[in-house]
């Protein structure tokens, strides 16, 4: 199985009434949930591990979720308010405004015993489940507990207008990619987190401290990875017309590591051993997911009979 860790919530996308006035749709959102999705939608069996509300919207979530076949038992149901985000499209990129005190995601707890971390090939986290410090140290502790049988995936998917004090986000960020086999971000992450560093030097360091596999995404430019036995590969992105790009991180993500489950290549020593032709297929699979998520409003990963792809 694989499983995403983290958050779970409900994006209010822009669109326009009757009249043509700004107007917002609520739709099933949370970086973690959108990799389940993903992933669940393309045939990977996989469970979403996190805090999921009782109230109408929770409700939206469990069902959307079912409905792609991710399997929420693993997840904490509670009657805590569902995390809500408003959603403004600025120049292209998402900007985000959180409602998120007191959510269910901010109230998860990791419950040791209860997820069968021999079955879980793979264990996602990242994003604002991260930001507050409960819920780092929850994922933490099921980090360290799944080390022994997971891969371990990290996307920082940063949202700088929740962090307070962005030293102690910087060092957090820098503790769970140290954790981490394999490492996403968007070419927005990097700058929030590197500044100007060159992508190269800093995948070097992340490569030599452990991780296999760094990737940036670096929108209609294609995404570009770094692996120290396969080299650099960069993959192009799929030429598109664009709805919105919410999600679409995410869906790369989930379609990379169903790539990589799908090759035999998702377990900590084959991710190491992967071919360069192996992962260039996969990364042009996910670019390709990830294309398709931006033709359509909100986060709306691909289906697998809407990918034609041959392994």
């Amino acid at each position: 199985m694989l499983i995403a860790c983290g958050d779970a919530l409900i994006d209010f996308v822009p669109t326009r009434n009757a009249e043509g006035r700004e107007a917002v749709m609520p739709a099933v959102g949370g970086s973690c949930l959108n990799v389940a999705i993903g992933m669940a939608r393309l045939g990977a069996p996989t469970g979403f591990v996190g805090g999921v509300s009782t109230d109408l919207f929770g409700r939206m979530i469990a069902d959307h979720a079912t409905a792609s076949s991710v399997d929420l038992g693993l997840a904490t149901r509670s009657d805590h308010q569902t995390t809500l985000a408003f959603v403004r499209i600025v120049a292209g990129e998402s900007h985000y405004a959180f409602y998120d005190a007191e959510t269910a995601t901010r109230n998860w707890t990791y419950r040791r015993g209860t997820i069968p971390l021999d079955t879980v090939e793979a264990l996602h986290v990242g994003s604002t489940t991260l930001v507050n410090d409960r819920g780092a140290a929850e994922t933490t502790a099921l980090i360290a507990d799944a080390r022994a049988f997971s891969t371990i995936s990290f996307d920082p998917n940063c949202r700088p207008n929740l962090v307070k004090d962005k030293p102690a986000y910087l060092a957090r960020m820098a503790e769970f990619a140290g954790h981490a086999d394999l490492i996403k971000m968007s070419d927005v992450d990097f700058a929030y987190l590197f500044g100007d560093e060159p992508y190269q030097q800093r995948a070097s360091a992340l490569l030599a401290q452990g991780t296999s596999l760094v990737v940036v995404t670096r929108g209609n430019h294609g995404a570009v990875a770094w692996h120290a036995g396969a080299g650099q590969i960069e993959v192009v992105a799929p030429k598109v017309e664009v709805a919105d790009t919410i999600g679409a991180g995410d869906s790369f993500q989930a379609a990379l590591l169903f790539a990589l489950h799908k090759q035999g290549r998702i377990a900590r020593q084959a991710l190491k051993d992967v071919g360069a032709d192996e992962l260039r297929r996969a990364l042009s699979f996910a670019a390709n997911c990830a294309g398709l998520t931006c033709t359509r409003p909100g986060a709306d990963p691909p289906w697998s009979h809407e990918v034609s792809w041959r392994w």
